[in-house]
C-alpha cells in the first residue's frame, strides 16, 4: 500500500508541476491563448462539453470501439502468435506475410477499410483490430519461440503429452511476453481509434477533435487530448496491476 501511495504522490507532484508550467506559459503572452489555452479555459470547455452531454457520450462510444477492436485483435494475435511460434507449417505459411504487414501503419488502411466495410462501425473495428493484432502477435510469437529448451526436455522426460507441453510449459513461459504485447496493444488501440474516428465518424473523441479543429476551438482539442491521456494511463495502470497477479511467477 505504501508503494502505491508513493507512486500516487509522484504522479500528483509531476502533474501539478506540468499544470503550473502550462499556466505560466499560456499566460506569458508569447503565444495567443486562442492557439494555446490556459488550464482554466480548458476546464471551462470540459464543463461546457459535459453539460452538452457529449463529453460522456463520446467517451462511452470511443471506449466501446476500442474494447471491441482490442478484443478481436488481441485474441487473434495470441492464437496466431502461438501457432507461428510452435507449428512449423503455420510458421512457413504466415510469418513472412505478417512481417510484411508490420510496417504498414493502420492509418494507411483507413481508405481501404472504408471501401470494404463502409463508413459504419465495421471499418473502425477493423483498423483497431489490425493494429492490436500485429503488436500482440509479434510479442506472443517472440515469447513462445524463446521458451528454454530445458523446460521442453524436462516436460518430455516426465512423459508430458504435446497437449500438456503446450498448455503447461509453452504458454506459461511465453506469458510475460504476451502481457507486454497486450499492454502495448492497449496503447495502440487508442492510437488507431483516433485515426479511424478522424477519418469517418459522427461521434467519439477523435470526431470531437476534428470538429473542434474546424471551429478553431483549441480548448476543446486540449480536452480531447487530456481525455485520451487519462483514459490510456488509467487502463495501463489497471492492466499492469492485473498482469502482476495473473503472471505472478514472473515477479517471484
Amino acid at each position: 500500500m505504501s508503494v502505491q501511495i508513493k507512486k500516487f504522490g509522484q504522479w500528483l507532484i509531476s502533474l501539478t508541476g506540468v499544470v503550473i508550467l502550462w499556466s505560466l506559459f499560456a499566460n506569458s503572452g508569447f503565444i495567443s491563448q486562442d492557439l494555446f489555452p490556459t488550464p482554466g479555459q480548458v476546464w471551462a470547455a470540459a464543463v461546457e462539453l459535459y453539460k452538452d452531454g457529449v463529453l460522456v457520450s463520446d467517451l462511452k462510444i470511443s471506449m466501446k470501439r476500442a474494447a471491441v477492436g482490442f478484443s478481436i485483435g488481441a485474441s487473434l494475435g495470441i492464437l496466431i502468435g502461438l501457432l507461428t511460434a510452435r507449428v512449423k507449417f503455420v510458421t512457413i505459411a504466415l510469418e513472412p506475410f505478417l512481417n510484411l504487414l508490420r510496417p504498414i501503419p493502420a492509418i494507411a488502411l483507413v481508405p481501404l477499410a472504408i471501401v470494404w466495410f463502409g463508413i459504419g462501425e465495421g471499418f473502425k473495428y477493423f483498423v483497431i483490430s489490425y493494429t492490436v493484432f500485429l503488436a500482440v502477435w509479434l510479442n506472443t510469437h517472440a515469447g513462445a519461440s524463446e521458451v528454454a529448451s530445458t523446460y521442453i526436455r524436462a516436460a518430455r522426460s516426465l512423459g508430458a503429452s504435446k497437449f500438456r507441453e503446450f498448455f503447461e510449459v509453452v504458454i506459461p513461459a511465453a506469458a510475460p511476453h504476451i502481457v507486454v504485447g497486450l499492454r502495448l496493444g492497449t496503447a495502440l488501440a487508442f492510437l488507431s481509434l483516433v485515426a479511424a474516428e478522424l477519418s469517418g465518424a459522427s461521434s467519439g473523441i477523435g470526431f470531437r477533435l476534428q470538429d473542434a479543429r474546424q471551429f478553431m476551438r483549441t480548448d476543446r482539442m486540449f480536452v480531447g487530448l487530456i481525455e485520451l491521456g487519462i483514459l490510456g494511463a488509467s487502463l495501463d495502470a489497471v492492466f499492469v496491476y492485473l498482469s502482476q497477479r495473473i503472471v505472478h511467477w514472473e515477479n517471484a
